[in-house]
């Protein structure tokens, strides 16, 4: 019987649930690592939904930034071809010497109920920025200790402030709201990740005559809108009806006509 691909690394499928590293591997230390995380649409990743060619440079411009070498390419398609077989969902992550690690998921169960009703959010403190912003690095602390807090509210996601206690982004995705006749999402020059699925939607909007305007989102803005929601490469768009802050809670409509708009995209 053929043994299950558990995942990738280094150019070999390895069947393990360990990985091996040396104790000073800066990946292991410092959280030296770069990936990026897709969803396979089709079977095929080349399907114009994955967007292979998008991730992968996404990976390359920040490997340049930090100037570590760019894996084999081939190789690295290879290791996805591979381990998407078994999983729709791959992370691919980057060592700082080119060694590549492909792992895999399935969906999350319960995705199609968040993606109908929505969900509850917790805004975050300003101490829970995420390190290095625009890039996808191994060092992930603080998103994963804001999920974390955020389930002691019952929360199923964190909205992480800046020091002005504008709104930037989710623990794992960029922001969407609809107000005021138009469609908003938080600039790129606040510090925030810019998302793949982010350029998608932004896109798509503009193409479909949709005003998009790109500023900051202050107390006063998300206190005007009517509806808001998340999106990321793997959980396409998430509705928010409830986020939860110091002083109370703000309420949206995550079953309202508009957010269920940005789905068309993926129908399309």
């Amino acid at each position: 019987m053929e043994e299950d691909i558990n995942y990738w690394y280094d150019g070999q499928l390895v069947n393990s649930t360990t990985l091996e590293l040396a104790i000073d591997d800066p990946g292991l230390l410092y959280g030296a690592t770069v990936f990026t995380t897709l969803r396979v649409y089709h079977n095929s990743l080349d399907s114009k939904l994955t967007q292979w060619r998008n991730h992968c440079d996404r990976l390359k411009f920040s490997l340049q930034h930090f100037g570590w070498p760019l894996p084999d390419e081939g190789r690295l398609r290879q290791g996805a071809q591979l381990i998407m077989k078994q999983f729709p969902i791959l992370r691919i992550t980057i060592f700082p010497d080119g060694r590549e690690w492909i792992t895999g998921r399935k969906l999350p169960p319960d995705l199609p109920q968040k993606q109908a009703m929505g969900i509850v959010a917790w805004l975050t403190p300003p101490e829970f920025q995420r390190c290095l912003p625009i890039h996808k690095t191994g060092n992930y602390l603080s998103p994963w200790l804001s999920k974390i807090e955020a389930q002691k509210f019952n929360a199923q996601e964190a909205i992480l402030v800046d020091a002005g206690g504008n709104w930037l982004e989710t623990n794992t995705g960029n922001l969407w709201g609809w107000g005021y006749g138009c469609w908003w999402t938080p600039p790129l020059t606040e510090g925030i990740l810019p998302g793949i699925m982010r350029s998608q939607i932004l896109h798509w909007l503009v193409s479909q005559q949709q005003q998009v305007r790109e500023e900051p989102w202050t107390m006063e803005l998300v206190q005007g809108l009517s509806a808001i929601a998340y999106s990321n490469s793997t959980s396409e768009i998430i509705p928010i009806h409830t986020v939860i802050h110091p002083s109370g809670s703000l309420k949206y409509n995550s079953a309202g006509s508009m957010v269920q708009q940005l789905r068309e995209m993926f129908l399309a």
